[in-house]
């Protein structure tokens, strides 16, 4: 192996993914990333070759390699299945999901110019697992939500970061402090202290469902979003939805030495092995992990490419209006490069 190659290590994941993530990768090879790509398994496809949908063989490249790009994993449905998404935050203190959408010309999107990242905290709320007890006879059921001041500031530092980084002009902070007083209390509280840290950034506060609303009607208005872990999961995916939906959308998960890539989406097993995929999603968060390795000249020309064949419309997928497969539309990408 070339001592400067970076080691990734890719979960192919079920369903569609393995078409997507092949999509992805030969892009990164063709803009000349020089990567070594380690294969590990999860979801169904681990389940049936080791019998545990999160094998501890996958945890250790992980840890290893400390970058991984993962294509929609299924976990199954019912009991005494743990979601891996949730596992993989917690093993690995993925504590920010950063999930960006940016209109491209071409998709069936009901909106234009929309450029809005969601920052969500990731491993505290009512995402922690904690406290999920039902009755022994199945007519009440309870869940604890945590919010740590520790916890709310690190991802509020997060965004502000980034938007300075980035340039952004102003960070929303969405929360439900009008009933929720003690935990979406104490993110409003942090909310406010770290907002006056950074006087160069226009900071706002807003109620989850207002904001919800204000999304559907002037999303032109948001910039970065940043909030707790259940209210960033339903935001981002109405966020999605301004762009032509979760097809369009990438996400990143983020901790102090480790970062996961994905797509967002299912994994469809409905069209699984048909070359009908559009693999756009998982190509974003392939350029969000371009970014984060300090690698943005070639991440920006993989986002150039494929703006221009969804704005052309050469070679497109079903969902973005054409008649073509991963692989032709995967073949558009690459030519242009």
């Amino acid at each position: 192996m070339n001592p400067t190659q970076q080691n990734i290590t890719v979960i192919r994941g079920d369903g569609i993914g393995p078409d997507i993530i092949d999509a992805a990768t030969k892009i990164l090879d063709k803009v000349g990333c020089n990567f070594n790509y380690e294969y590990a398994d999860a979801g169904l496809m681990a389940l049936e070759n080791h019998g545990e949908l999160l094998p501890q063989e996958t945890l250790d490249l992980i840890a290893k390699n400390r970058v991984a790009l993962k294509g929609p994993l299924t976990t199954p449905v019912g009991e005494g299945f743990t979601s891996i998404n949730v596992s993989l935050r917690k093993q690995f203190k993925l504590y920010a999901n950063l999930r960006p959408v940016l209109s491209f010309k071409g998709t069936k999107a009901r909106y234009e110019d929309i450029d809005i990242i969601t920052v969500r905290e990731n491993t505290q709320g009512m995402y922690s697992g904690l406290g999920q007890v039902v009755s022994a006879d199945g007519n009440e059921a309870e869940a604890v939500s945590v919010i740590t001041r520790d916890g709310a500031e690190r991802i509020l530092v997060f965004a502000y970061e980034l938007a300075r980084r980035e340039g952004r002009k102003k960070i929303t902070a969405v929360h439900k402090a009008n009933i929720l007083k003690s935990t979406s209390g104490l993110f409003l509280k942090v909310a406010r202290e770290v907002a006056a840290r950074y006087p160069d950034i226009q900071s706002e506060e807003m109620i989850v469902d207002n904001c919800c609303m204000q999304l559907v009607m002037n999303p032109h208005q948001f910039d970065v979003i940043v909030t707790t872990n259940l209210f960033g999961d339903i935001l981002s995916d109405l966020c999605a939805g301004l762009v032509g939906g979760l097809g369009m959308a990438p996400g990143a998960n983020i901790g102090e030495d480790c970062a996961i890539f994905e797509a967002v989406h299912g994994s469809a097993p409905d069209i699984a092995g048909m070359n009908l995929a559009n693999p756009t999603s998982v190509i974003l968060a392939s350029i969000q992990m371009l970014e984060y390795l300090d690698m943005a000249d070639k991440a920006e020309r993989i986002r150039a490419a494929l703006k221009d064949v969804i704005e052309s419309g050469d070679r497109t997928t079903r969902d973005l209006g054409g008649e073509h497969g991963t692989t032709e539309f995967t073949d558009a990408v690459l030519e242009r490069l």
